[in-house]
């Protein structure tokens, strides 16, 4: 599995969609870096890493093949193989927050980041962007994160954790092809609050509360509200308040 190693970029994400569309690249290419400047998250938001300390990659996967009501089939497969890696360092109480951030228990430790391109040919080529945080212990303007130093008091070593991440995607990527079911079943046990009451805001700025029921396979939140109806949110349409 080939490695890039870069000290400073602005985007993983943006160097090796670059990279790919400049060079023929190896399926499960591996970009890392020391610092990324410009660093990007869920709806556009800006994630910040301590240079040096935490895991900042992507990867890329080519020629997968899913229909368009399928297509969060891939988002659920990367995230059970990077959960699977932690699960593995006996991280606990792993949860997932939809669509991809990474938790234990209440704290968030990562998230991941999908980006697809649609070929002519009905494949799609994807970098998936992962940030974790491996070795940074303070958090002092960040209450509700933490990282596995935190968790484990152990220190850990960014390429080989890309390595192993990169590895475990690729498994559960092939997985998802032969058989889907089992892994949703999965993401569902591990999703965050589902079944709990929790507080939510609309992009109006209106703030309900709700209970989350499921993921749909098209990747939308499904959220009984409180005069027992259920509504179906895209990723852009809420937001969880903690």
């Amino acid at each position: 599995m080939p490695i890039i190693k870069l000290d400073a970029i602005d985007s993983t994400n943006d160097y090796l969609k670059q990279l790919t569309k400049e060079n023929e690249l190896e399926n499960y290419t591996i970009v890392i870096a020391r610092e990324q400047t410009k660093g990007r998250g869920q709806m556009g938001a800006q994630w910040f890493s301590e240079p040096g300390k935490n895991l900042t990659m992507s990867v890329l996967a080519k020629g997968i093949r899913l229909d368009g009501e399928r297509l969060f089939d891939f988002n659920v497969a990367v995230i059970l193989g990077v959960m699977n890696v932690l699960s593995v360092l006996k991280i606990p109480d792993l949860k997932i927050k939809w669509p991809n951030d990474i938790m234990a228990g209440t704290k968030k430790m990562g998230g991941i980041l999908i980006e697809n391109t649609l070929k002519f040919d009905g494949s799609f080529t994807s970098v998936v962007g992962l940030g974790l945080n491996l070795n940074q212990t303070n958090f002092k303007d960040l209450p509700q994160a933490t990282s596995l130093a935190c968790i484990t008091g152990e220190e850990y070593n960014p390429e080989e954790m890309a390595l192993l991440f990169g590895k475990s995607i690729e498994t559960y990527v092939m997985t998802m092809e032969q058989n889907s079911t089992t892994l949703w079943e999965t993401y569902h046990e591990m999703l965050f609050k589902r079944d709990y009451p929790s507080p939510f805001e609309d992009t109006t700025g209106n703030r309900f509360m709700g209970i989350i029921k499921e993921v749909t396979r098209d990747g939308k939140l499904a959220v009984l509200l409180e005069d027992d109806s259920i509504m179906h949110y895209e990723v852009k349409e809420i937001k969880m308040l903690f």
